[in-house]
């Protein structure tokens, strides 16, 4: 039997009866019960000091740290491993600690309503995160279960779809799986205008509607969906680029020299909970490179008024570092410095005074130099022609 004083507990629509033996005799054996007021709602019968959730949430760590001697349950919707508080809980304290009961989530119960294979649906989730992060899971055909904010999540998430070019896809909202109270509705992004209860979850079945262009996630996008001042890594010379810097979920891009933001905006579409600071010293390209975070749905890029190195000090250490701007050996040698173990380094250049510290840095750290050129067709009164690119020099190493 576990030792746990700390009982995590999932819990449904269902209530009480619901749970599974373990998790009764959690709730039922515990001096403490916290949750909100839904919780507390689906287990009335039991007798126990009861908190509801504090703010802000270090203070619950602390308000259970004070009960250690007693046996506290915490509850929480659905899986307590996913997208939930109740992991975050858990993570404060140690294995022998803690005793996690898990319960059928959200995703699980809106595929078996919509007759869905869960492991084919984009599981998403919005609570507490901006509405634009889920526009790089919208391609033609995908099936995406979301979690929502409250009520107002379906209006808002039908007005994404039908701005990025998806207006003909259907969205279904299931409020209170599970429950008494279970109910349904139905609609295209369009022409939405259900209003379902606070606490529901989304089915979206995404329909392109003609003539969308539609985005992949891999990198190389069109240099038209980025506005820019004409001073952007260029859709072929990023596409190697981003295949050196090779984004991994939830690794941590710098991006010196941020400009509109291209670089660090295709890492973090491309690899899921990936995060990119970007170092942009000019007022004009920072605002640039957030409106285009936002439009390309990784709201969450983080921009920086600074110049490396000295705008370096303090950032969490880096998987990978791309220099687009402002390259020097100073900086060169001040992000190899604390670059993680298999790292990616990659810097381009178009000028001669930085092509030769590219040079430097070979023969000081190895890796691979390259001379990109890139052509594009062009019309040429009624005939078309090469108008070409000014050359990029790169160098890329692994550490």
């Amino acid at each position: 039997m576990s030792k746990a004083w700390l009982n995590i507990v999932g819990i449904g629509e269902d209530g009480f009866a619901g749970l599974s033996g373990a998790a009764q005799a959690a709730v039922k054996r515990a001096d403490v019960l916290i949750g909100g007021a839904r919780h507390h709602a689906l287990t009335e019968a039991v007798q126990a000091e009861r908190l509801t959730w504090p703010s802000p949430f270090d203070a619950m760590i602390e308000q259970i740290e004070k009960r250690r001697t007693k046996q506290v349950c915490v509850l929480v919707t659905g899986d307590p491993a996913w997208y939930s508080a109740g992991i975050k809980i858990a993570s404060h304290f140690t294995a022998d600690d803690v005793c996690i009961h898990p319960h059928v989530s959200a995703f699980q119960l809106a595929a078996a309503r919509m007759g869905w294979a869960l492991q084919d649906a984009v599981k998403l989730t919005e609570h507490g995160r901006p509405l634009q992060s889920v526009g790089p899971a919208v391609t033609p055909g995908a099936k995406l279960i979301v979690l929502t904010q409250d009520a107002e999540t379906p209006e808002q998430l039908s007005k994404l779809l039908v701005q990025l070019g998806f207006g003909h896809s259907r969205i279904t909202a299931l409020s209170h799986m599970g429950g008494p109270n279970e109910a349904r509705i139905e609609g295209s992004a369009a022409d939405w205008s259900g209003r379902p209860a606070d606490f529901h979850t989304l089915c979206i079945e995404c329909v392109a509607d003609t003539g969308t262009k539609v985005l992949p996630r891999g990198p190389g996008l069109p240099d038209d969906v980025f506005e820019h001042d004409g001073k952007m890594t260029k859709s072929e010379i990023r596409a190697v680029t981003l295949s050196r810097l090779a984004p991994r979920s939830g690794e941590l891009l710098w991006d010196i020299g941020c400009g509109c933001g291209s670089v660090a905006i295709e890492w973090m579409r491309t690899a899921d909970r990936s995060r990119a600071v970007g170092l942009e010293p000019h007022d004009d390209r920072r605002a640039m490179a957030q409106r285009n975070a936002i439009r390309l749905g990784v709201p969450d890029l983080h921009l920086i008024d600074a110049l490396a190195p000295d705008g370096l000090a303090g950032l969490d250490a880096p998987d990978a570092v791309f220099i687009g701007g402002g390259l020097s050996s100073k900086t060169v040698d001040a992000c190899l410095s604390v670059l993680k173990p298999h790292g990616r380094m990659v810097a381009n250049a178009v000028t001669l005074e930085s092509e030769q510290v590219l040079t430097a840095c070979h023969d000081r750290h190895g890796g691979s130099l390259i001379r990109l050129s890139v052509a594009r067709a062009e019309p040429v009164g009624s005939f078309h022609g090469w108008k070409p690119f000014m050359p990029v020099t790169q160098w890329s190493m692994t550490r």
